[in-house]
């Protein structure tokens, strides 16, 4: 149960084709820019701004700029964990072969199991919220438009990684500058001063207002931690990268800066700019930004925001895919299904795992949004507490001398990290705590009574070769 893994050797990847058996990896083929831009691309600030932040605002008002902020600095000690876990382990299999190889496999399945929950719901709700901003020009299903984009960003996921990169660098563009367009507009129609960025004041029911308490706050990180969660991305390449020890943690550093301040700077300037208290929490960005300006600049921003979603549906399905892949190729199925998810097609991607992603991301575009939204901060939160508890066991045994970006302030960042994320896990609905624990629970039987006595034979997490150069 405790017993911790060692890198199974594979082949190069030009080298003759993997013995019968031999686990198969993924081409590096991809540099810093590209990883860079695919990384961004699942944070998908921009989508992520006007999907994710308007429930913030409705829930946490002036107080929702600080809460991201408190977010997003707690994300630098968790991208710190990362940096270093992914230098040392550089898998597609991202935080389950982290946690691992370093705190035992029942630790690493479930966070398997969590990350599996994380990428398989945080597609289709950020699909879902492509109807409202492709209103200006047709009225859509929320629900319906939402699967359309799953599909078309699982036929994406099928076409050659190097490809994708350039397809969603050009999205990536639009994105930031729909942004920056906000953050403009917000800031020159100024309402109030920078001191109602922490007045913690929200509208309520019948025209009131509110004060927006502690606990709140501390229950909406959860929310603010998925806002820029996006970064790890940059740890499921890490396979695909070139010269992964070096390039894996300046991509987790610099894309948690970039996306926090695509983000952040127009959630400042629409709590300043919003005409009045109610306008903010109701988090209708699109209006405001009409209100703003005219009616062509909000249709502009919004088609550029419809274009980033689809565009962040496009490289989470990349992304997840590679988990997927990574499981099988790590015996963590029966046999049939490990074959099925390690078949890679003609453009090197992992189809079969692609499909697994993305026609159920399809499907899950018609559960309640509000249930996904809560599952996804509780997975999101524990899962980044077990990458927190590997962090602290990454410099023990043959591990302290291993070559590998090392972060700054340990053991002192992981034990912090440990405790705040703790406590707010603590701090969310009994509902959503539950819905992710009983889930958690079946992956736990499942490892007590199917892989745990096959430990010879399943779940066997693989690093490649040259990984360790």
């Amino acid at each position: 149960m405790t017993d911790t893994l060692r890198p199974v050797e594979t082949a190069v990847v030009d080298a003759a084709p993997p013995a019968s058996g031999s686990p198969q990896k993924l081409k590096r083929s991809i540099g810093i820019v590209g990883g860079t831009l695919l990384t961004l691309s699942c944070v998908t600030p921009a989508s992520t701004l006007f999907v994710v932040v308007p429930d913030l605002f409705s829930s946490l008002g002036t107080a929702t700029a600080l809460t991201i902020a408190i977010g997003s600095l707690l994300c630098i000690a968790v991208a710190f964990c990362y940096s270093e876990l992914g230098t040392l382990i550089p898998s597609a299999g991202g935080e389950y072969a982290m946690v691992s190889t370093m705190a035992g496999r029942l630790a690493g399945w479930l966070v398997f199991v969590l990350s599996l929950l994380v990428v398989m719901i945080v597609p289709p709700v950020i699909a879902m919220g492509t109807a409202d901003y492709l209103a200006p020009i047709v009225h859509l299903n929320p629900s319906m438009a939402g699967a359309g984009v799953m599909i078309l960003a699982t036929l994406a996921g099928l076409l050659d990684l190097r490809a994708n990169a350039w397809i969603t660098g050009v999205f990536l563009v639009l994105e930031v500058i729909a942004a920056a367009v906000v953050a403009v507009l917000g800031f020159t129609h100024s309402q109030r001063g920078a001191g109602s960025l922490v007045s913690m004041q929200v509208a309520g029911s019948g025209g009131h207002t509110d004060t927006v308490t502690a606990m709140l706050v501390v229950s909406g990180l959860a929310i603010a931690l998925f806002v820029t969660q996006g970064f790890s991305t940059a740890v499921y390449l890490s396979e695909e990268l070139e010269n992964p020890r070096r390039n894996v943690a300046r991509t987790v550093l610099a894309t948690l800066a970039i996306s926090t301040v695509i983000i952040l700077v127009p959630v400042v300037a629409i709590t300043m700019g919003a005409s009045d208290l109610s306008t903010l929490t109701g988090g209708d960005i699109s209006s405001m930004v009409t209100a703003w300006s005219n009616s062509a600049v909000g249709t502009f921003v919004s088609l550029c925001v419809a274009l980033a979603i689809i565009n962040a549906g496009i490289v989470m399905v990349i992304q997840n895919s590679r988990v997927l892949f990574a499981s099988a190729r790590d015996k963590a199925w029966p046999e049939p299904v490990n074959k099925g998810l390690s078949r890679l097609g003609r453009f090197g991607s992992p189809w079969v795992a692609t499909l697994l992603v993305g026609v159920p991301g399809a499907l899950l575009c018609f559960v309640n949004l509000d249930t996904l939204y809560g599952v996804t901060g509780v997975s999101v939160t524990a899962m980044y507490l077990l990458v927190a508890v590997a962090a602290l066991l990454a410099r023990r045994g043959q591990h302290r001398h291993t070559p590998a970006w090392r972060m700054p302030l340990w053991p002192a960042m992981p034990v912090l990290l440990i405790a705040v994320l703790a406590y707010i896990l603590s701090q969310q609905e009994a509902g959503y705590l539950l819905w992710t624990g009983g889930i958690t629970a079946v992956a736990t039987l499942y490892w007590a009574f199917y892989l745990r006595p096959r430990r010879e034979t399943r779940w066997l997490v693989s690093i490649p070769e040259d990984a360790q150069a």
